[in-house]
């Protein structure tokens, strides 16, 4: 497990400051986990439906590195405001790697913003 976790913390850091998953944060914690490990893990369409999946594992607290670390987060769309929800990779020292408007590191309690975030 120690080398699926980091595999998958290497890919996340190698995208650090990249765009390219802006606005995609569950696409950007499977392909860490997937593309890096060459394997394929089945989870819902958003980041609020994969964490209602993978309820019986979720755990308050600072999570282990690798874990993945779920947010609920009120998202634009066109109907509205919906939560998707929101998600990163847990490097176990409180801080956790996911995709926002870029990809970047924070302390996994600190509030998500960016005025330019349009979702």
């Amino acid at each position: 497990m120690e080398k699926l976790t980091e595999n998958m913390i290497r890919f996340a850091e190698s995208k650090l400051g990249s765009t390219e998953y802006a606005g995609w944060c569950l696409t950007f914690i499977e392909d860490a986990l997937e593309i890096s490990n060459h394997i394929e893990i089945f989870g819902g369409d958003s980041a609020k439906e994969s964490c209602e999946m993978y309820k019986d594992a979720l755990r308050s607290g600072v999570s282990e590195r690798g874990a993945f670390v779920f947010y609920d987060c009120l998202c634009p769309s066109i109907n509205g405001s919906v939560n998707w929800g929101h998600c990163g990779v847990s490097l176990g020292d409180g801080r956790v790697i996911h995709a926002w408007d870029i990809v970047r590191i924070d302390e996994y309690l600190s509030q998500l913003e960016n005025d330019e975030f349009e979702g």
